[in-house]
Order: structure tokens, then C-alpha cells, then sequence
């Protein structure tokens, strides 16, 4: 039976030594270095995913074929379909993850199945069943309802260019950027640049 390539990258050596210490004797796992190239699955060490460390899963998977399992200590609810669709496949809570369920979750991603804690999956049903309404009520926006210039902006937002990036590549004034994500988040009742992509490509926006 062959044996799941694994790479671990966290963000601290004390993390990324014990995940390792978790799976380094497990029979179906094989560790591996990130710098060997990309590891069927990438076990991801966090401790809440953040603005930086969105824009991190998003480097480990461009040009990548590996699976992403993320293992964090706290996360927001908003942030769990972000989450997914950063490509992460695996999602645990720091606190209840051991040699067993990681295994499992490795295990899983590998093979093409997705794995989450029990809390996390609750925390993303209920999620996913008030958008829903939102959409259901028609308080979800439409494509239509975004300016050209929100849609270009946002685009860019969600391919990880900053404000200065942003504003030279459509010739706009960083104020004028600032302002167009100010109003879009206002608008829609947004509480940052991640939460406004997230939730535009929730709803096919971008």
C-alpha cells in the first residue's frame, strides 16, 4: 500500500515539530519537506485565520496539486466558507486535534473527501443556512447591484494585489481604491477585504 505524502508548514518551528511528532510514525503517512516539492497533502499549523494568512494557503496552493488540511485554533464562522474556498479540504480545531483524527483528516483529503470538527461543521450549517435566507428574502446583492469599477477592484482584491498594486493596474488613485472598498463594505455589511471576497464569490460576484 502506497503512503500519503505529507508536508507540514506552520508558522512557528514549535507547531510545525509537533504535528510532525503526531504523524511521523503512522504507517500510511510519509513526511516529507516543503522544499521537495508539493506533498500530496499540506498540513497547514495556524492559529486564526486572518487577512495574511489567506493570502498564505493561497501561495501554497498556486501551481500546487496538493490537498490542504488546516489546523487552527480559533476561527471566526464567517471565515469557514473562505476557508473552503481557499481549498482547504481539512479543517480542525487546534485544540481537539491528535494523532488519530489528524491521521483520519490526512487520510481523507488524500483521497478527495473533505473532514471538519464537529463544532466548525455545525458553525458552517448555520452559516451557509442564513445566506440562504439572505438570498431567499433578497438581501443577497446581485452582480448588476456592483459598479464596474467595485467589480474590477474586487477581482484584484481576491488575486491578493494590494492598494498600491491595485490602484497602478487601473489608474486610479490609492484613495480612490480605499474609498471604493470602504463604500462596498459599508453597503453590504462587510467587515474587511476577505470577508468582501469571500462573500462575492459566495454569491458568484467574482
Amino acid at each position: 500500500m502506497s503512503r500519503v505524502t505529507v508536508a507540514v508548514h506552520a508558522e512557528d518551528v514549535v507547531s510545525r515539530a509537533g504535528v510532525a511528532a503526531l504523524l511521523r510514525h503512522r504507517a500510511e503517512v510519509e513526511l516529507v519537506s516543503e522544499k521537495r516539492g508539493a506533498a500530496e497533502v499540506t498540513v497547514v499549523v495556524i492559529d486564526q485565520l486572518d487577512d495574511s494568512s489567506e493570502q498564505r494557503l493561497r501561495v501554497l496552493q498556486s501551481g500546487r496539486a496538493t490537498r490542504i488540511v488546516l489546523l487552527v485554533r480559533q476561527i471566526e464562522t464567517h471565515r469557514l466558507t473562505t476557508a473552503i474556498e481557499r481549498g482547504v479540504v481539512g479543517l480542525l480545531l487546534r485544540a481537539e486535534a491528535g494523532e488519530d483524527s489528524l491521521s483520519r483528516a490526512v487520510l481523507a483529503a488524500a483521497s478527495g473527501k473533505g473532514s471538519m470538527s464537529g463544532d466548525l461543521l455545525s458553525r458552517l450549517f448555520e452559516q451557509v443556512s442564513r445566506l440562504q435566507r439572505q438570498a431567499d428574502t433578497g438581501q443577497a446583492v446581485g452582480f448588476s447591484h456592483l459598479t464596474a469599477r467595485e467589480q474590477d477592484v474586487l477581482r484584484l482584491v481576491a488575486d491578493g494585489f494590494d492598494t498600491h498594486e491595485i490602484a497602478a493596474k487601473l489608474s486610479y488613485s490609492e484613495r480612490t481604491v480605499k474609498k471604493c472598498l470602504y463604500e462596498l463594505n459599508s453597503r453590504l455589511q462587510l467587515k474587511n477585504r476577505a470577508h468582501a471576497v469571500g462573500y462575492a464569490m459566495r454569491h458568484g460576484l467574482i
